[in-house]
């Protein structure tokens, strides 16, 4: 068996929560950039009470020198 990616970890960590609640659905939202520009996002995004860092996947390298991603699943209300 392969060892799954950090980010296909991330990724599954959520994949039953639709399961349990069938009129939520996840939707995943992908920052890519610098690190700097990442991160300075994610913590944009806490000051103005949209996710807390903690929410955010780890920074993930992408296959661009230089760039990340970070991952937030939230789950929304299908109405």
């Amino acid at each position: 068996m392969m060892a799954q990616s950090k980010l296909e970890q991330y990724l599954s960590e959520d994949s039953t929560t639709s399961i349990r609640n069938p009129h939520r659905e996840p939707i995943k939202h992908i920052l890519m950039g610098s690190a700097k520009a990442v991160t300075s996002t994610i913590h944009h995004l806490q000051m103005n009470g949209y996710a807390s860092v903690g929410d955010w996947s780890p920074l993930l390298p992408t296959a661009n020198p230089d760039e990340v991603m970070s991952i937030l699943i939230r789950q929304i209300l299908m109405q």
